[in-house]
């Protein structure tokens, strides 16, 4: 694959509406082209100890910050007519489909591929397949694991390796 967006979302509590970042990397003709990274304003606007315990966001990181509509009409501009890519797929497309659904926006339908299911396919004898360890597999080093810019960075090193 040569021309897709990676996208990472990190939640502030257990509701996938909850976005609270996105990491998004474009990559065109198999390079990367583009980032983009926001914080996000969640709703339901509470953080739990256990999802801040991973990413490391708080309230008080996005009270100020736009609502996902604002920061989904940057990304729209980015990814027309892309693909996109995530490492465990179900969780990242359910959070987008979950915060179009709070917003009342009209889901377009987005093609979607997972790197988790592709890295289990072509790399079958890993340990595991977490995002830091396949990355690792396919020559890249994840240091701000949880950071969705990071994630989405390592997600499109292995897309860009296997898929």
């Amino acid at each position: 694959m040569k021309d897709f967006a990676a996208i990472d979302f990190e939640t502030a509590n257990n509701q996938r509406s909850s976005v609270c970042s996105v990491g998004l990397v474009i990559v065109r003709d198999g390079e990367i082209t583009d980032t983009f990274y926001s914080l996000i304003n969640p709703e339901p606007n509470y953080y739990n100890y256990w999802c801040s315990q991973v990413h490391g966001l708080t309230r008080k990181d996005t009270d100020n910050a736009p609502v996902f509509p604002e920061v989904w009409r940057q990304i729209e501009a980015l990814i027309e007519g892309l693909p996109l890519v995530a490492h465990n797929r179900p969780f990242d497309e359910g959070c987008l489909k979950s915060v179009f659904r709070v917003y009342q926006m009209d889901y377009p339908g987005y093609e979607f591929y997972d790197t988790l299911s592709a890295s289990r396919r072509a790399l079958p004898d890993l340990p595991n397949h977490q995002l830091h360890t396949v990355a690792e597999a396919c020559g890249y080093q994840l240091k701000n694991h949880h950071h969705a810019l990071a994630d989405a960075e390592a997600c499109a090193w292995i897309a860009r390796k296997i898929l």
